[in-house]
Protein backbone atom coordinates (compact mmCIF):
# COMPACT_ATOMS: atom_id res chain seq x y z
CA UNK A 1 0.00 0.00 0.00
CA UNK A 2 1.17 3.35 -0.69
CA UNK A 3 2.10 6.21 1.88
CA UNK A 4 -1.16 7.97 0.33
CA UNK A 5 -3.42 5.18 0.62
CA UNK A 6 -1.97 4.51 4.27
CA UNK A 7 -2.48 7.93 5.46
CA UNK A 8 -6.35 7.63 3.69
CA UNK A 9 -6.59 4.28 5.23
CA UNK A 10 -5.99 6.35 8.67
CA UNK A 11 -8.11 9.06 8.32
CA UNK A 12 -10.75 6.67 8.02
CA UNK A 13 -9.48 5.22 11.29
CA UNK A 14 -9.57 8.11 13.09
CA UNK A 15 -13.37 9.84 11.44
CA UNK A 16 -14.39 5.96 12.22
CA UNK A 17 -13.15 5.87 16.15
CA UNK A 18 -14.64 9.39 16.65
CA UNK A 19 -17.68 8.80 15.52
CA UNK A 20 -18.25 5.54 17.89
CA UNK A 21 -16.95 7.22 20.57
CA UNK A 22 -19.59 10.15 19.94
CA UNK A 23 -22.66 7.99 18.65
CA UNK A 24 -21.93 4.57 19.66
CA UNK A 25 -20.29 1.81 17.23
CA UNK A 26 -24.29 0.54 16.37
CA UNK A 27 -25.28 4.26 15.71
CA UNK A 28 -22.87 4.88 13.26
CA UNK A 29 -23.00 3.78 10.19
CA UNK A 30 -20.38 4.07 6.98
CA UNK A 31 -22.40 6.68 5.17
CA UNK A 32 -21.27 8.82 8.55
CA UNK A 33 -17.67 7.94 8.24
CA UNK A 34 -17.64 8.95 4.70
CA UNK A 35 -20.12 12.32 5.38
CA UNK A 36 -17.97 12.93 8.06
CA UNK A 37 -14.44 12.89 5.19
CA UNK A 38 -16.42 14.22 2.98
CA UNK A 39 -15.60 11.07 0.69
CA UNK A 40 -18.13 8.77 -1.37
CA UNK A 41 -19.01 5.63 -0.12
CA UNK A 42 -16.98 4.20 -3.00
CA UNK A 43 -13.70 5.58 -1.81
CA UNK A 44 -14.88 4.55 1.66
CA UNK A 45 -14.72 0.48 0.13
CA UNK A 46 -12.06 0.88 -1.50
CA UNK A 47 -10.08 1.07 2.09
CA UNK A 48 -12.16 -1.30 4.90
CA UNK A 49 -15.08 -3.44 3.74
CA UNK A 50 -17.31 -2.69 5.80
CA UNK A 51 -17.44 -0.38 9.69
CA UNK A 52 -16.93 -3.94 11.27
CA UNK A 53 -13.98 -4.35 9.35
CA UNK A 54 -12.65 -1.43 11.06
CA UNK A 55 -13.13 -3.29 14.02
CA UNK A 56 -10.69 -6.07 13.24
CA UNK A 57 -8.11 -3.34 12.15
CA UNK A 58 -8.65 -1.98 15.22
CA UNK A 59 -8.26 -5.37 17.29
CA UNK A 60 -4.79 -6.31 14.90
CA UNK A 61 -3.11 -3.05 15.92
CA UNK A 62 -4.18 -3.34 19.52
CA UNK A 63 -2.88 -7.08 19.88
CA UNK A 64 0.58 -5.78 17.92
CA UNK A 65 0.98 -3.10 20.34
CA UNK A 66 0.18 -4.95 23.44
CA UNK A 67 3.26 -7.24 22.40
CA UNK A 68 5.13 -4.64 21.55
CA UNK A 69 4.59 -2.78 24.89
CA UNK A 70 5.76 -6.44 26.50
CA UNK A 71 8.92 -6.64 24.38
CA UNK A 72 9.90 -3.25 25.13
CA UNK A 73 9.84 -4.07 29.00
CA UNK A 74 12.24 -6.42 28.39
CA UNK A 75 9.12 -9.65 27.53
CA UNK A 76 8.63 -12.41 29.78
CA UNK A 77 11.73 -13.71 31.36
CA UNK A 78 13.37 -13.98 34.97
CA UNK A 79 15.29 -11.96 36.59
CA UNK A 80 18.26 -12.75 39.02
CA UNK A 81 17.02 -10.36 41.79
CA UNK A 82 13.54 -10.00 43.39
CA UNK A 83 13.61 -6.74 43.28
CA UNK A 84 14.52 -6.13 39.73
CA UNK A 85 11.39 -9.21 38.52
CA UNK A 86 9.08 -6.58 40.77
CA UNK A 87 10.63 -3.45 38.65
CA UNK A 88 10.33 -5.62 34.92
CA UNK A 89 6.41 -6.35 36.60
CA UNK A 90 5.58 -2.76 36.69
CA UNK A 91 7.30 -1.76 33.43
CA UNK A 92 5.11 -4.46 31.81
CA UNK A 93 2.19 -3.02 33.80
CA UNK A 94 2.74 0.64 32.92
CA UNK A 95 3.34 -0.02 29.36
CA UNK A 96 -0.22 -1.71 29.61
CA UNK A 97 -1.83 1.03 30.94
CA UNK A 98 0.04 3.49 28.19
CA UNK A 99 -1.62 1.70 25.64
CA UNK A 100 -4.89 2.83 26.98
CA UNK A 101 -3.91 5.90 27.44
CA UNK A 102 -2.42 6.55 23.76
CA UNK A 103 -6.14 6.04 22.19
CA UNK A 104 -9.32 5.32 25.05
CA UNK A 105 -11.40 5.73 21.94
CA UNK A 106 -10.33 2.51 21.12
CA UNK A 107 -10.32 0.73 24.60
CA UNK A 108 -13.99 2.19 24.92
CA UNK A 109 -15.25 0.47 21.90
CA UNK A 110 -13.52 -2.87 22.53
CA UNK A 111 -14.46 -3.12 26.23
CA UNK A 112 -18.20 -2.05 26.41
CA UNK A 113 -19.39 -2.60 22.60
CA UNK A 114 -17.45 -5.43 20.75
CA UNK A 115 -18.30 -8.30 22.26
CA UNK A 116 -22.23 -7.47 21.13
CA UNK A 117 -21.78 -7.00 17.80
CA UNK A 118 -21.10 -10.55 16.43
CA UNK A 119 -19.64 -13.80 17.81
CA UNK A 120 -16.69 -14.28 15.38
CA UNK A 121 -15.64 -10.48 17.28
CA UNK A 122 -16.38 -12.01 20.48
CA UNK A 123 -14.41 -15.31 20.00
CA UNK A 124 -11.85 -13.43 18.97
CA UNK A 125 -11.89 -11.46 21.79
CA UNK A 126 -11.96 -13.87 24.09
CA UNK A 127 -8.76 -15.67 22.83
CA UNK A 128 -7.14 -12.59 22.81
CA UNK A 129 -7.96 -12.52 26.58
CA UNK A 130 -6.87 -16.07 26.69
CA UNK A 131 -3.62 -15.12 25.33
CA UNK A 132 -2.72 -12.39 27.77
CA UNK A 133 -3.58 -14.81 30.72
CA UNK A 134 -1.42 -17.75 29.22
CA UNK A 135 1.40 -14.93 29.24
CA UNK A 136 0.69 -13.72 32.45
CA UNK A 137 0.83 -17.52 33.99
CA UNK A 138 4.04 -18.05 32.45
CA UNK A 139 5.69 -14.97 33.99
CA UNK A 140 4.07 -15.90 37.04
CA UNK A 141 5.59 -19.47 36.58
CA UNK A 142 8.96 -18.07 36.12
CA UNK A 143 9.20 -16.16 39.13
CA UNK A 144 8.41 -19.18 41.21
CA UNK A 145 10.75 -21.03 39.57
CA UNK A 146 12.74 -18.65 40.73
CA UNK A 147 12.02 -18.67 44.30
CA UNK A 148 10.63 -14.80 44.11
CA UNK A 149 7.06 -16.02 44.63
CA UNK A 150 5.21 -18.73 46.64
CA UNK A 151 5.65 -21.97 45.68
CA UNK A 152 2.28 -23.47 45.86
CA UNK A 153 1.20 -20.33 43.73
CA UNK A 154 -1.91 -21.60 41.31
CA UNK A 155 -0.43 -19.43 38.53
CA UNK A 156 -3.80 -20.30 36.17
CA UNK A 157 -5.93 -18.64 39.00
CA UNK A 158 -3.43 -16.33 39.90
CA UNK A 159 -3.40 -14.88 36.05
CA UNK A 160 -6.86 -14.68 35.59
CA UNK A 161 -6.98 -12.51 38.96
CA UNK A 162 -4.13 -9.98 37.80
CA UNK A 163 -5.50 -9.88 34.27
CA UNK A 164 -8.67 -8.58 36.19
CA UNK A 165 -6.60 -5.91 37.39
CA UNK A 166 -5.66 -4.72 34.19
CA UNK A 167 -8.94 -4.73 32.67
CA UNK A 168 -9.95 -2.41 35.82
CA UNK A 169 -6.93 -0.50 34.59
CA UNK A 170 -7.70 0.28 31.35
CA UNK A 171 -11.57 0.97 32.43
CA UNK A 172 -10.03 3.61 34.95
CA UNK A 173 -7.87 4.62 32.32
CA UNK A 174 -10.83 5.41 29.93
CA UNK A 175 -11.98 7.74 32.82
CA UNK A 176 -9.44 9.39 33.95
CA UNK A 177 -7.02 10.15 31.02
CA UNK A 178 -4.56 11.49 33.84
CA UNK A 179 -0.65 9.55 33.58
CA UNK A 180 -0.54 10.35 37.18
CA UNK A 181 -3.51 8.94 38.26
CA UNK A 182 -2.54 5.51 36.31
CA UNK A 183 0.87 5.37 37.87
CA UNK A 184 -0.93 5.17 41.01
CA UNK A 185 -3.11 2.78 40.01
CA UNK A 186 -0.43 0.44 38.76
CA UNK A 187 1.93 1.21 42.49
CA UNK A 188 -1.23 -0.13 44.06
CA UNK A 189 -1.77 -3.26 42.02
CA UNK A 190 2.05 -3.99 42.67
CA UNK A 191 1.94 -3.34 46.51
CA UNK A 192 -1.46 -6.14 46.16
CA UNK A 193 0.53 -8.25 44.35
CA UNK A 194 3.81 -8.16 46.00
CA UNK A 195 3.11 -7.41 49.51
CA UNK A 196 -0.62 -8.41 50.28
CA UNK A 197 -3.26 -6.04 51.94
CA UNK A 198 -3.25 -7.71 55.87
CA UNK A 199 -1.52 -6.40 58.60
CA UNK A 200 0.52 -9.37 59.70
Amino acid sequence: MTARAEKRRAEILEAALELFAERGYHNTGVADIAARLRMSHGTFYRYFESKRDILDYVVEGLVTRIGEAVAASNGVGTPDTLERYRDQVGRIAEALVEVVHEDPRIARVLLFEATGIDDELTSRIIREIDALRSLTAAYLQHGVDAGFLRADLEVGETARALNGMIYAGALHAIRSGGSDEAQAYVEAALRLMFDGISAR
